[in-house]
């Protein structure tokens, strides 16, 4: 079997688990977390991407979470951290960021367009998009 054959086979034992969504993300409003730092956010069921920009002379402090993370630099460079070492990341780079390891970036005279990547979606997001509560919780609308 080549491997489109075994890449693009199709399983006629499973059933879908949804329909598939179109979504604009360049239309999604962003949510500015500290000034100059915007995400817009695309969420499946159990998967969550992130679009975040980073405008010159952003901190994103260093913090940790539950969440599996990758992030990967689309346009510009920034200084990331991550379990305490510092490297430049730029466009084609990417970050492999295991659950409640450190990491924090900044830039400095330059913008940076990453998108980050977490399984499962990050809760902290999900809050800050009004989906679920400080206790967790999911709140319907």
């Amino acid at each position: 079997m080549a491997d489109a054959d075994r890449y693009f086979a199709q399983q006629s034992d499973v059933r879908p688990e949804g329909e598939g969504t179109f979504v604009q993300w360049s239309e999604l409003d962003p949510i500015e977390v500290v000034p100059g730092l915007r995400f817009q956010p695309v969420l499946g069921d159990r998967l969550m991407v992130n679009i975040v920009s980073f405008g010159p002379n952003t901190v994103a402090p260093v913090h940790w979470h539950d969440e599996e993370q990758i992030s990967f630099v689309i346009e510009g460079e920034f200084e990331f951290e991550v379990g305490g070492q510092k490297q430049v990341v730029k466009r084609g780079g990417a970050i492999h960021i295991p659950p409640n390891v450190p990491h924090g970036a900044r830039t400095y005279d330059n913008n940076c367009v990453q998108v980050d990547v977490f399984n499962p979606p990050r809760k902290g997001l999900l809050e800050l998009m009004g989906l679920i509560g400080d206790d967790g919780e999911r709140i319907d609308h």
